[in-house]
């Protein structure tokens, strides 16, 4: 298990998981949200495909950016 450097560094959103933050899935529930919303979960490497399949399954993924280039102003 590799901890994130920094203790505030960004780590998985996946149940338990305290890998470092490589990938934002960026997603809205269009039954909650307006269609310009976004919020996120932060995936390390092991998680992204399982948790881009949880929200794509409902129909809520709408973008996966890597990390280094996420910017939520942007969005």
């Amino acid at each position: 298990m590799i901890l994130p450097e920094d203790p505030g560094s960004p780590i998985c959103s996946a149940k338990g998981c305290r890998e470092a933050a490589v990938w934002v899935l960026a997603w809205n529930n269009p039954k909650l949200h307006t269609p310009e919303r976004r919020k996120t979960w932060l995936a390390c490497e092991e998680h992204r495909e399982h948790l881009s399949a949880f929200l794509g399954a409902r129909g809520f993924l709408k973008d996966v950016v890597p990390f280094a280039e996420w910017s939520a102003a942007d969005r």
